[in-house]
């Protein structure tokens, strides 16, 4: 019983904050759409699509950020703190050269990549000049996801929060003064929100390298920087590194595709979309700090060699993703109509967005358990090819097929569109469900 309630604890002290810290990005991305809103579905569709590409970058170093975690997390269990501070520096560089790399491509060609996802130069316009703003958070996105993953694995997720809760304030006010032009402030609309995600970034970054320096001196760390790893050769963290690498690069560009499906079947419907996004996310973050406490507590235990543990760990956290998944989703089939009703959109946009956030609920908890399997518990062995392998298979192998098919071939509503593109999530959880089953992601590195 001790046993079982200090694993509980050990989940809501991780996941909690996590999960508050989506939720709260999430919110106050509602609050950006709504003030971006009141300017016409036109500014609306231009960010949701450029927001998409630079989601490629996003979901990238998530990527960096997960094989960070799935090392270090294992290297705490084995009680190597040396390992940890190598694990820290190399994913730290790998983030670093992904950041200027995306940052270059967004300065130099924004409005050729905007024109890949919609015909309208109205929009791309507006899109190219959010995004080649929005690329100066790069580099400070990079640093604070790397160091919120290694406090969250020394047990202090609340700090991220903690400092997510002031960076949203900066943002939320600034997107106030500068979107409308405020106290002074030149009106600069949808650059306007631009420029106060940039600050806040930057202030994010800055609280968190402070709140690691203190962490470490109040603990009597020792933090030193070397690319030079010692319990595992560059091939054997390449093999860990590509393969979710590719994984979220793919899964990205199919999203990107979805997006562009969407941004073709009209602004209209791409601005219905756009506007369910911050509930998605807000959902699904709800849920996040599950698959963040199975990374980092089913790791330890394979850090430890304790199998059995894991696995009975695993199954617990699963149980409770599932559980959590199905209420938020009654909740959301019942307030979708109110959520709507917040943004000053024409009634066709509100409907058509309606019909979608149902759709999107009654796919959830399938997204749900595919993120705390195949992005939390699968991952944490390290054997990151398996889940290549799966996202392959749904992304491309069902989901971006039957994204052109329901949208070209047959010409159907992008509610339809959405909802038969979204039940790759059922195959995609078919195979990790086999794989779990069987123990194979079972590993320590």
């Amino acid at each position: 019983m001790k046993e079982k309630s200090s694993f509980l604890n050990s989940v809501i002290k991780i996941s909690i904050p996590v999960a508050l810290q989506s939720m709260l990005q999430s919110s106050f991305s509602i609050i950006d759409q709504i003030m971006i809103g009141s300017t016409g579905s036109l500014n609306i569709a231009a960010v949701g699509l450029a927001g998409k590409f630079s989601s490629i970058y996003s979901v990238i170093i998530a990527a960096v950020g997960a094989v960070a975690g799935i090392m270090i997390s294992q290297y705490f269990g084995s009680k190597d703190e040396d390992e940890v501070n190598r694990s820290f520096s190399v994913n730290g560089a790998a983030a670093a050269l992904t950041a200027l790399l995306f940052t270059a491509i967004c300065v130099l060609i924004p409005q050729q990549i905007m024109g890949i996802y919609t015909d309208d130069q109205n929009t791309v316009a507006i899109a190219a000049d959010y995004l080649r703003i929005i690329s100066v958070t790069f580099i400070p996105l990079a640093g604070s996801t790397l160091l919120s993953t290694m406090l969250r694995c020394m047990e202090k997720a609340s700090l991220p929060l903690y400092i997510s809760i002031i960076a949203a304030i900066f943002n939320t006010g600034f997107n106030y003064l500068l979107i409308f032009g405020k106290l002074g402030f030149t009106a600069m609309g949808v650059n306007g929100a631009a420029i106060a995600t940039v600050i806040a970034q930057c202030v994010n970054f800055i609280l968190l390298l402070a709140a690691f320096i203190v962490v470490l001196k109040k603990n009597q760390k020792h933090f030193f920087f070397s690319v030079h790893l010692t319990k595992m050769t560059y091939k054997q963290y390449l093999l860990i590194l590509f393969p979710i690498f590719i994984t979220e690069f793919l899964w990205s560009v199919g999203e990107n595709i979805y997006a562009s499906v969407y941004g073709h079947l009209g602004t209209s419907d791409c601005a219905a979309m756009t506007l369910t996004y911050p509930i998605q996310g807000l959902m699904i973050g709800a849920l996040s700090g599950i698959a963040q406490a199975a990374g980092i507590l089913i790791g330890k235990e394979l850090g430890k060699k304790d199998y059995n543990a894991a696995y009975q760990k695993s199954k617990k956290l699963v149980l409770y993703g599932f559980i959590g998944s199905v209420i938020l989703s009654v909740g959301l089939i019942l307030l979708r109509g109110f959520y709507t009703d917040i943004y000053h959109v024409e009634d066709e946009v509100k409907i058509t967005a309606q019909q979608i956030l149902l759709a999107f609920a009654l796919i959830s908890p399938v997204k749900v358990l595919n993120m705390i399997i195949g992005g939390g518990v699968l991952r944490s062995g390290g054997k990151t090819a398996i889940i290549m392998i799966i996202d392959i298979i749904g992304t491309w192998g069902f989901g971006v097929p039957l994204a052109l098919l329901s949208a070209y071939a047959l010409s159907l509503p992008i509610v339809y569109v959405y909802f038969i593109l979204s039940l790759e999530e059922c195959v995609r959880l078919l195979i990790s469900f086999f794989v779990f089953k069987h123990k194979k992601w079972m590993n320590t590195i």
